[in-house]
């Protein structure tokens, strides 16, 4: 009898939502994570203790510095980037031109030059990248998906999209890395590329122009000042100042938080709970969008990064109708709450303690409006989580169908990667410019990403 072959896994960047993955891999057949790469022993380590407690042998640990060797020595057929997100591109394009199949977290990168690089090297080398976009995995977004492309409100014409980070989760943008945008894109690259790819999917189209507005108006130094909101401490572990700040994240008293950041420190200095009304803080916290789609359609967008409740509304208008999407992942938050998360995740890995429904409705011309029956789960991203995993690297019970309809849901590409790109980065230079910016104009015409005229 034959036996499957075994693929050899390095996951690059050991964070907390690296756990995802070394872990996901860690239980299914024909997969070892053989390699880990990070600049914190510590970090790795940790991860070394999933993969032991999983029953699975460690990893190698290696430093940034000898991923290529990383790849060679230890016969790497596929490799997970979850690192900051700037340094996607340091490790995506040695990996595919080694060979390897590469699965990244969204985004895919942070800027053009960036973009580009990715994409030259995929068409060279033919070999394959997948984004990380959990959203599309969400049983509640593919209904809305089924919906549009059956026809349910005919052509959509525009699109309102509101999405809500509440004043936990939203602060957290603003405790660390992703604080400055040279390493993360600003939310409207890290964050909202999820929201682009979703429109993206659910319209399949093609974004062509982005104007924006966006500020800082509610995190940062002058901010917290102007609404008596600011205390006077560098970072909350240690801080007196800190102990009865809502806005503070106490790293102590969650285990995972401790030991992948707290006793990371002495590794690299990196602090993961800093002031969110200090600086330094160069990206936005209130954004506003208007994006226009290669076949006409329309869509306005916000992002607000401070709400009292996090979720989204999303509004399609369309020739025969109108679909109404509105999800309440929190419906509030209490101060001073600890972080429960056995991943140390403030969002998405369980459900808030206060969590709210979905509601889907569809309001046909002419007719009652209809409630589209949802089975909601705020838990694991929505149940995008393990359903994404299933699509990437098989179920990990080999007796079960992985529960993902591949045929009609394919992962995303480096092509939607870069189209989700697109949308923040054109959004970021018209914050700069206070005029439209043509996506084109960004990723200089490349009509390998499907998204130049």
């Amino acid at each position: 009898m034959s036996r499957t072959p075994v693929l050899r896994a390095a996951v690059v960047g050991t964070g907390h939502r690296a756990q995802l993955f070394t872990g996901g891999l860690a239980e299914r057949p024909g997969h070892v994570v053989a390699a880990l790469c990070d600049p914190s022993p510590t970090r790795m380590a940790f991860h070394n203790r999933l993969l032991t407690e999983a029953g699975q042998p460690a990893a190698a640990p290696w430093e940034p510095e000898r991923f290529t060797d990383l790849l060679a020595k230890e016969g790497i057929d596929e490799v997970v980037v979850t690192t900051v997100d700037a340094e996607h591109d340091r490790y995506i394009v040695p990996a595919l031109k080694a060979g390897c199949r590469v699965v990244t977290e969204k985004p895919m990168t942070v800027d053009a030059e960036r973009c580009a690089r990715i994409l030259d090297t995929v068409r060279e080398t033919g070999n394959s990248l997948t984004v990380a976009f959990n959203y599309r995995f969400n049983p509640v977004h593919e209904k809305v998906r089924a919906l549009l492309a059956e026809g349910a409100i005919g052509e959509v014409l525009s699109v309102h999209f509101e999405w809500l980070l509440d004043v936990r989760h939203g602060a957290d943008y603003f405790r660390r890395w992703h604080r400055e945008k040279h390493h993360s894109g600003g939310l409207m690259v890290h964050k909202s590329s999820h929201h682009f790819d979703l429109v993206n999917w659910w319209l399949a189209d093609e974004p062509r122009e982005a104007f924006g507005y966006g500020r800082l108006g509610f995190y940062g130094r002058a901010a917290g000042e102007r609404h008596g909101l600011r205390r006077e401490y560098d970072r909350a572990h240690g801080a007196d100042r800190a102990a009865d700040d809502p806005f503070a994240l106490d790293l102590a008293a969650n285990d995972t938080l401790r030991a992948l950041y707290l006793d990371a420190e002495r590794d690299d200095g990196y602090l993961r709970d800093r002031n969110v009304f200090d600086g330094p803080i160069s990206i936005e916290d209130d954004m506003s969008v208007l994006v226009r789609y290669s076949r006409g359609a329309t869509m306005t967008y916000h992002l607000t990064a401070y709400s009292p409740w996090e979720g989204y509304r999303v509004m399609f208008n369309g020739s025969a109708g109108r679909l109404e999407l509105e999800v309440e992942e929190s419906r509030w938050q209490p101060a001073l709450t600890r972080v429960t998360s056995a991943a140390g995740a403030l969002h998405g890995d369980t459900a808030a303690e206060h969590a709210g429904g979905a509601r889907l409705t569809l309001r046909p011309l002419w007719q009652p409006p209809v409630d589209v029956p949802l089975a909601v789960a705020h838990e694991a991203h929505g149940g995008g989580d393990p359903r994404m995993l299933d699509a990437l690297f098989g179920p990990a019970d080999p007796t079960r169908s992985a529960d993902t309809a591949a045929a009609d849901h394919p992962t995303a590409t480096e092509r939607d990667g870069a189209r989700a790109l697109a949308v923040g980065l054109a959004a970021n230079r018209s914050f700069e410019t206070g005029r439209p910016v043509r996506t084109d104009e960004l990723l200089a015409g490349r009509r390998d990403a499907g998204i130049a005229d």
